[in-house]
């Protein structure tokens, strides 16, 4: 036995061998002479250290190592076949897995939109969702941990490209019977002295910084009265009364009965959803997901 593995095409030919019982048929089937099909038989039995077949001028039969590697192997060209045509689909961009991260602004539609076109184009493809939020999506791009990132723009760095998938007014919710909800729009000098709820530092970073710059421009401070990590929350501690809370207009039909808001009427008042990836890990998969994703936002890709 000399220890070298044998090759598929040799492994093929003992199969064909195996089923048909018969040299000739076999040969046809495999589009080889008859010496070049028995020349393949002993090469894999010389490779193997046994014997597979015994063959006279009367019939071929197999061995009992040649069953046992026959009952072993009998599958093995089907399963061969389609791990080639799955690895084909993954070189053409048909198949595979991508890892996407959103966070809260996009999990409303973006995201889910994105997602849907894209499956109904690739529905092979795996795609595996992960909640980070903006801060968290960079480093885990930098790290290679996500291929692409839903996240709060803009985002400008020598190393990753991004599209722009929405530009978002920025409103004021308050709870219902609240003053403010006389005007049809807020200025922000209008929540001056208003108690703030806002998403905490931890988990609403990007959003808190840039709400930040926003009102400091204007010459009001941001001083939240409470702190909150997620939605659900901050929607039931403005609803209970106890200060108002600032959302882009995504976020707006899942307020629920006991709020309403009003639109910050100041052009810099807005916030935008970003789709990012590596400048330079752009596979076939990530090229078709940011297609689908400007799919679905045209208008917002391309907005001032």
């Amino acid at each position: 036995m000399s220890g070298t593995t044998p090759g598929i095409d040799l492994v093929e030919s003992f199969l064909v061998v195996a089923e048909q019982l018969n040299f000739r048929r076999s040969a046809e089937r495999l589009n080889l002479d008859q010496s070049a099909l028995t020349r393949r038989i002993q090469r894999l039995e010389h490779q193997l250290g046994f014997r597979l077949l015994e063959r006279s001028t009367r019939e071929v039969v197999l061995t009992p190592a040649g069953r046992s590697f026959y009952h072993d192997n009998a599958h093995l060209m089907s399963r061969y076949h389609a791990t080639v045509e799955t690895a084909r689909r993954v070189a053409e961009g048909k198949a595979g897995a991508l890892r996407v991260a959103y966070m809260t602004f996009a999990a409303t539609e973006l995201m889910p939109r994105t997602v849907a076109r894209f499956r109904d184009d690739l529905p092979h493809v795996e795609v595996q969702l992960q909640y980070i939020r903006t801060q968290g999506q960079k480093l885990a791009l930098a790290r290679g941990e996500i291929d692409l990132g839903f996240m709060i723009g803009p985002f400008d760095h020598p190393e990753f490209d991004s599209t722009r998938l929405a530009t978002e007014a920025l409103y004021a919710v308050t709870p219902l019977g609240h003053p403010l909800l006389e005007k049809p729009a807020l200025a922000p000098e209008d929540l001056r002295d208003a108690p703030l709820i806002l998403g905490d530092a931890r988990e609403w970073a990007e959003f808190r910084w840039r709400l930040s710059d926003l009102f400091n421009a204007e010459g009001v401070a941001l001083r939240p009265a409470l702190e909150a990590s997620n939605t659900l929350a901050l929607v039931g501690l403005v609803a209970a009364g106890l200060g108002l809370t600032i959302f882009p207009e995504s976020l707006l039909g899942f307020l629920g009965r006991h709020v309403d808001a009003r639109p910050i009427a100041h052009p810099s008042f807005r916030s935008q959803t970003i789709l990012v990836w590596r400048r330079r890990h752009q596979p076939p998969l990530v090229r078709r997901f940011i297609a689908a994703a400007q799919a679905i936002a045209p208008a917002a890709a391309t907005a001032p």
